[in-house]
């Protein structure tokens, strides 16, 4: 769980856009748009195949 406690003279707009860096590199708004919609398997694997021949673009070898 991500918690950020607020320093002394900081405002709470400061403490709250530290909040969410923090939920940004955790990755913790992602995970839950990833799961607002429920996704068969065949679109996962779908999507991840796409990801790796992307990389996979990106990455000569």
């Amino acid at each position: 769980m991500t918690s950020v406690t607020r320093r002394d003279n900081e405002s709470i707009e400061d403490a709250l856009k530290r909040f969410k860096r923090e939920l940004r590199k955790v990755g913790v708004l992602r995970e839950a748009k990833r799961h607002e919609h429920y996704e068969k398997p065949s679109e996962i694997k779908k999507r991840k195949k796409a990801a790796s021949v992307r990389n996979k673009h990106k990455r000569p070898e």
